[in-house]
Formats: structure tokens, C-alpha cells, sequence
């Protein structure tokens, strides 16, 4: 039962991917075309235009969600791969727990990024 709910919240975490990554690579390599309706201006790149995304609680909130999908979808898809080896018990459960202090470590650090910056009123030099 329980690998039955960890996977479909793999598959919940790939379509997650699927629809936050595609926002993202169309605001970012789109942004020409879709300047016209105010979403996109500009160098995606540019420094001053990646600081006034992150200004905003909608970039904020998505970058968080595609790091959460994105890590979890990736981690669990790793611990399955690895356990097709017909680990131990004892291996897997290491296995296991790496994965997951990995994926919340990186989740913590990517969101206290995403969050400063958010909270940041200037770009520093």
C-alpha cells in the first residue's frame, strides 16, 4: 500500500514537472511573443530581469513547487532504479534514507534561496 501511494505521487510529481516546466520554458524562451500581454520582456537572462521575477510571489511560489516535484519525482525515481538491484533490506532502507535527507536538504536550501531573494529589495553589486 504504501509503495502504491509513493508512486502515484511520482506520477502526480512528473505531470507537476510536465506543467511548471513548460510554464517556465515558455515565459523564459517565449517571452518575445508573449511581451505583448506583460508576462514576458525582454532578455529572459538578464540580471535585472531574473531579480524582478523573483520579486514576484507567483515566481516565488512556482519555482518552490517545481524544485518539490522536480526533487521528489527525481529521488524517487533514483531509489527505484537502484532498488531493481535487488538490494538488501539493510541497503535499501540506506538507500531510502538518503534520498530522502538529500531531497529535503536540497529542498530546504533551494527554497531559502527562492525566498530571499524574493524578500531582497535590491540587487546587490
Amino acid at each position: 500500500m504504501r509503495e502504491s501511494k509513493l508512486w502515484f505521487w511520482h506520477i502526480t510529481a512528473a505531470i507537476a514537472v510536465v506543467v511548471l516546466l513548460g510554464m517556465h520554458m515558455g515565459i523564459m524562451h517565449v517571452g518575445e511573443i508573449l511581451s505583448f500581454v506583460g508576462i514576458g520582456a525582454g532578455d529572459a537572462v538578464k540580471s535585472a530581469n531574473v531579480f524582478h521575477r523573483s520579486q514576484q510571489a507567483f515566481f516565488m511560489a512556482t519555482y518552490i513547487l517545481l524544485l518539490g516535484a522536480a526533487l521528489f519525482h527525481g529521488f524517487y525515481g533514483l531509489r527505484s532504479m537502484l532498488f531493481e538491484l535487488s538490494l538488501s533490506s539493510g541497503l535499501e532502507k540506506a538507500v531510502s534514507g538518503i534520498c530522502a535527507v538529500a531531497g529535503i536538504g536540497l529542498f530546504l536550501y533551494g527554497s531559502y534561496a527562492a525566498i530571499y531573494v524574493f524578500r531582497m529589495k535590491e540587487v546587490l553589486p
